[in-house]
């Protein structure tokens, strides 16, 4: 297996290319303050769990990568509210991906207990 084929991980990707589009549409002056914090937010949500699939056998070490990949889906959430409420002309599709966000944030969660109860320290085989 591998983190390719993880639900979470291809939504997160899927979600991360919305966002970043989302953010070059910003206000100039907010391309790289608020901007640059929801790109990197939403780039975190995916790299760590890349990241962790790749310590996968250290159950431990791959329960901390994915809690900060949910951490940073928490902060993609704040950056995407702060957005709507700073700049009311974008609130539709800065709503829309929220709720995309927000429904993340529960797989990533359900993922980690998952995992804690049920990853083996030896990883399942790759294929």
């Amino acid at each position: 297996m591998s983190y390719k084929k993880l639900d979470i991980f291809n939504i997160a990707l899927a979600l991360f290319f919305k966002a970043h589009a989302r953010s070059l549409k910003l206000p100039k002056y907010e391309l790289y303050e608020l901007g640059s914090q929801l790109r990197r937010s939403a780039d975190s949500v995916v790299t760590n769990i890349v990241e962790g699939y790749g310590r996968r056998i250290y159950k431990g070490e791959y329960i901390r990568f994915l809690t900060y990949s949910h951490a940073s889906n928490d902060e993609t959430i704040l950056h995407l509210t702060t957005l709507s409420r700073l700049y009311p002309e974008f609130s539709n599709d800065l709503d829309e991906l929220l709720k995309q966000y927000d429904n993340l944030g529960g797989k990533i969660n359900n993922y980690i207990q998952y995992v804690v109860k049920n990853w083996n320290v030896k990883p399942p085989d790759d294929k």
